[in-house]
């Protein structure tokens, strides 16, 4: 499949194709990811099974067999309602970020209420077990200094959290900028960002340089800003939508790119990996973060994701792509017997 098949899309009708429809881009990730597409030699996107796998899910969901989308889950999330779970979610989302494990090595994992929790969940469920520890993960002038002793326990388990100093590093960050920009309190930013969304990815990307999530491919600025992004959907959901989740703006985001989503459409062939990058992907093998198939994995899946996202669009179908993020996450948590996902040692995701 040649690269100039991305801008052809099956049309129902007229002459067989589709040309991509670039949507509102006021973020800069669909202009600057669709540059990389344009030139990439180890990523494709196979535009024919993105019109299945649109079909498909149109049809699971008029039999009933669409999965369900779970509410925010205050299981594993600390959640009072106040300004200080608006905090506790900015250092989540800080540190929110490589879970997997070396090729035949047991992933991290923590015991909490009676349950083993690897990943996201693990990690989520440490920072809500620290709160009820009584450490104060809300407090920026707590997180400014704290120290490593403090977040090896926050974090204590079975094996150590992978880049464990990069996240101590994010936690003090999260601490400084709150307390010289916005008096220790992230409801200030939202407030300064006039809870549009967008505005708020921007603020992030400004001021917190761990979510300054921006690759160069061959020369050029590429933008995900997968970490800021999802912080902006995770305060959201554990506001439902209300109160200091109450954002304008959010169907402009992105999907969040990672390793789980280009492995769930990798599965349905919407994504094809060169034959060498195939190899190495599925011999588990790293992939060097700013690499050029890296950039690609994570451009193609963004462009991925708004091709089906128009799909669905144009046969009355919508979903945002938070909706369609969250599906492909969801499936990609039963993935065991799917092909393995690219392991690249990154903050960003």
């Amino acid at each position: 499949m040649t690269m100039s098949e991305l801008t052809r899309w099956p049309a129902e009708e007229g002459d067989g194709s589709y040309t991509i429809q670039q949507t509102t881009d006021p973020l800069g990730i669909l202009t600057s990811t669709r540059a990389v597409i344009d030139l990439a030699k180890n990523v494709w996107i196979n535009t024919e099974h993105i019109e299945q796998l649109s079909k498909r899910w149109i049809q699971e969901d008029a039999q009933g067999q669409k999965p369900a989308m779970p509410l925010w889950d205050e299981r594993y999330h600390f959640s009072d309602g106040t300004g200080r779970t608006v905090n506790w979610l900015l250092l989540l989302d800080a540190l929110n970020f490589c879970f997997w494990a070396e090729k035949d090595q047991p992933r991290w994992a923590i015991e909490y209420q009676k349950q083993t929790l690897n990943g996201y969940w693990a990690e989520a469920a440490a920072l809500k077990r620290a709160v009820e520890e009584g450490l104060p993960l809300w407090d920026a002038e707590y997180l400014r200094t704290i120290s490593e002793e403090t977040m090896a326990h926050i974090f204590r388990g079975s094996g150590t959290i992978p880049l464990f100093e990069q996240r101590v590093q994010n936690a003090r960050e999260v601490g400084h900028v709150l307390l010289d920009r916005y008096a220790g309190q992230f409801t200030n930013a939202i407030e300064q960002a006039k809870r549009n969304a967008i505005n708020l990815v921007l603020l992030l990307e400004r001021d917190f340089p761990s979510f300054r999530d921006v690759a160069v491919y061959r020369g050029q600025p590429v933008r995900f800003l997968k970490r800021a992004q999802i912080t902006v959907a995770d305060i959201n959901g554990s506001f439902h939508g209300q109160g200091w989740g109450n954002f304008t703006k959010q169907d402009q985001l992105t999907i969040f790119a990672d390793y789980k989503l280009p492995q769930v459409l990798r599965e349905y062939n919407v994504l094809e990996y060169e034959v060498h990058l195939a190899q190495k992907v599925d011999n588990k093998e790293l992939i060097q973060a700013g690499s050029e198939e890296e950039i690609e994995i994570r451009a193609c899946t963004i462009w991925a994701c708004e091709l089906l996202r128009q799909s669905l669009q144009r046969q009355g179908h919508a979903m945002t792509a938070a909706e369609i993020d969250m599906r492909l996450w969801l499936l990609g948590q039963r993935s065991e017997e799917m092909r393995p996902y690219h392991r690249t040692r990154t903050m960003y995701y």
